[in-house]
């Protein structure tokens, strides 16, 4: 199954669908670009165009650098959400279901509900319509998928502090 089928037959919606939503509210402004990490912009504008393991390589480069716990254990949290609609592209339901656990878990322990203008408990509500399914089932692969629409990432307007 190639990339372009799986974003209109899985997600159910076209790619053209992504990039009209993305025009009518920008995911982030001039001022997110310049305060954050290009590789964390990137990893945004990558999930956004359903290039998960892109975007899992984007957030990956700038998590195997210098940065802070906290700011460590989020892009971890977010590769792992990004991971687990990957597994999903390639039919593997379990791995996602795995990785859509380990992110929850780790969002949870930044006990916050904002990071790095990334409202936590919007995305995490996303993510629970999207994957909350894997959950439903003892062997995941038994279970047909319905139809995913992934998280849409958009920044709030505020800049915030990071570790």
């Amino acid at each position: 199954m190639t990339n372009d089928i799986w974003k209109m037959d899985r997600f159910g919606q076209s790619r053209n669908t992504v990039e009209k939503a993305m025009s009518e509210q920008p995911p982030y402004t001039d001022a997110h670009i310049a305060a954050y990490p290009i590789e964390y912009i990137a990893g945004i504008d990558l999930y956004n165009a359903r290039e998960f393991h892109a975007a899992h390589d984007a957030w990956e480069d700038r998590w195997m650098g210098p940065v802070g716990q906290q700011e460590k254990l989020f892009l971890q949290a977010m590769i792992q959400s990004a991971v687990a609609f990957h597994h999903l592209e390639i039919g593997r339901p379990g791995a996602a279901r795995r990785m859509y656990q380990a992110a929850k878990e780790k969002f949870a322990r930044l006990k916050t509900s904002a990071f790095m203008s990334l409202d936590l408990e919007d995305y995490q509500a996303q993510l629970d319509r999207s994957l909350s399914w894997l959950l439903t089932a003892p062997v995941p692969r038994e279970l047909t998928p319905p139809e995913v629409d992934p998280p849409v990432i958009r920044l709030v307007p505020e800049i915030m502090d990071f570790d």
